[in-house]
């Protein structure tokens, strides 16, 4: 299997820009700059890839975003998917079965990730952004890897 990219979704949405679109598919509902880089960098690496969002957890392309929300893995716990469900759609959407895991976002996807893997170990990571010190880093090293 090819390695798995795990995007984080982002604050800019499909619905900021029309607010009528309803109901799209996660590949069409996120449109701000990092999570359209990590995309492109997972791509350009023949990598799948997952969006992990505190909302609706992993999604992927094909998976439906019903409308504009704005939560984060900072909010609340009882303001977020829970950790169970997120195992849950680990294993239900085969993800498991990837060897190698492309971390394309921060400390709190990673964070998550690890607390909620069965067995964080058993896969490869890797972390292209690490050491970056803010977005503005995260886009210019997806510039270069890209």
């Amino acid at each position: 299997m090819a390695p798995l990219c795990i995007i984080p979704c982002g604050k800019k949405k499909i619905w900021d820009l029309d607010p009528e679109a309803g109901a799209v598919y996660a590949k069409d509902a996120y449109q701000g700059t990092l999570h359209r880089k990590c995309r492109t960098y997972a791509e350009a690496n023949g990598c799948d890839w997952t969006i992990l969002s505190a909302r609706h957890g992993f999604l992927l392309p094909y998976d439906i975003v019903p409308e504009n929300y704005d939560t984060g893995f900072h909010f609340p716990k009882d303001e977020i998917i829970a950790d169970e469900t997120l195992t849950q759609q680990w294993q239900e959407k085969n993800l498991y079965a990837a060897d190698t895991l492309v971390l394309l976002a921060g400390k709190k996807h990673e964070t998550v990730l690890k607390r909620v893997l069965a067995q964080p170990e058993q896969y490869r990571w890797q972390k292209p952004l690490q050491g970056c010190r803010g977005i503005g880093e995260m886009l210019q090293r997806l510039d270069l890897l890209s």
